[in-house]
């Protein structure tokens, strides 16, 4: 016979109880049933574990050694059972994020690595909101950091819980030998003869910018859309200016500037399925990106003012 877990159960009860008629009272066994499982016990494990006397029976120096050593393999067998439930329902202990490319993911990514120097930190960036949403809908990543225009709401409202983490006015981006880059804040009208570029998305935006535009009479003649770094060189060149989030970080030959009145807002935003693995640990990242947003707007606006 190999021994198994609930024999240590069972020589466990009988040490507690002191005596086989309260042992197998509390285990719900017949005492002669409980007699004969201690003897197999006893065979397998190669001589008496209690002697037996009118007052109960007493562990001899063969049960305490099995005693002493299940006294650390239950607890342990125990606690590795729990470990692996809480594993199961909320996943190993490191992040995975996923997000549009920009200042906030990196600062939220260096912040959880500083606060778990142990746990793993993985990323997906991608232009498109919805196929970040989606990720996290399916449970291939644990949160989603996206951006939405105005009171827009988030792709995948329905099935993720959606937190604001900051909302941002959005600033326009001018080579720094522009005329208008000395202005403390540009009216979006004054930008009316000017080509602009931008990064791609799946949001709604570019129709935000249009409509913005049209409110100050006139309409975008060209619009360049494309990776960040290219934007910022067409910026540097002086080939367009462009739109950012104020939490863009402060780059040589361009200046950020916000836009007189506010005409567009840029919501940040943290998203996360409810009944998701990740779901018990979504304040505490909620806390390090809202953080992470101050960190980089500071960074920002120190930026702004030097150049």
């Amino acid at each position: 016979m190999d021994l198994e877990l609930r024999h240590l159960k069972t020589l466990r009860a009988i040490a507690e109880a002191g005596s086989l008629t309260r042992a197998a009272t509390a285990l719900g066994l017949a005492q002669p049933a409980l007699s004969a499982q201690l003897k197999r016990i006893e065979r397998a494990l190669g001589g008496a574990l209690f002697e037996r006397g009118r007052d109960g029976v007493r562990a001899t120096a063969l049960g305490d050694l099995v005693l002493e050593r299940a006294r650390v393999v239950l607890p342990a067998v125990c606690g590795l059972q729990e470990e692996a439930v809480r594993f199961a329902r909320e996943g190993a202990a490191g992040h995975r994020l996923g997000g549009t490319h920009g200042p906030l993911l990196g600062g939220l990514v260096d912040r959880l690595a500083r606060t778990g120097p142990g746990a793993p930190v993985t990323t997906y960036t991608s232009w498109s909101e919805r196929e970040i949403a989606g990720g996290v809908a399916a449970g291939r990543l644990d949160f989603a950091l996206v951006g939405v225009c105005g009171e827009s709401s988030p792709p995948e409202a329905g099935r993720l819980a959606w937190t604001e983490v900051a909302r941002d006015p959005v600033h326009v981006m001018l080579a720094a030998g522009h005329p208008l880059a000395r202005r403390p804040e540009i009216d979006l009208a004054e930008l009316a003869a000017e080509a602009w570029t931008d990064v791609p998305g799946d949001g709604c935006f570019g129709d935000c910018f249009a409509a913005a535009c049209v409110r100050a009479g006139f309409t975008p003649s060209c619009v360049y859309e494309t990776d960040t770094a290219s934007c910022v060189h067409l910026v540097q060149v002086g080939r367009a200016v462009g739109l950012c989030r104020a939490t863009f970080p402060a780059t040589p030959g361009l200046v950020t500037r916000p836009l007189a009145g506010t005409p567009l807002v840029w919501r940040h935003l943290l998203g996360w399925h409810p009944e998701g693995r990740a779901a018990s640990r979504a304040a505490a990242v909620l806390g390090h990106a809202r953080a992470a947003h101050a960190d980089a707007l500071a960074r920002s606006a120190s930026g702004r003012h030097d150049s």
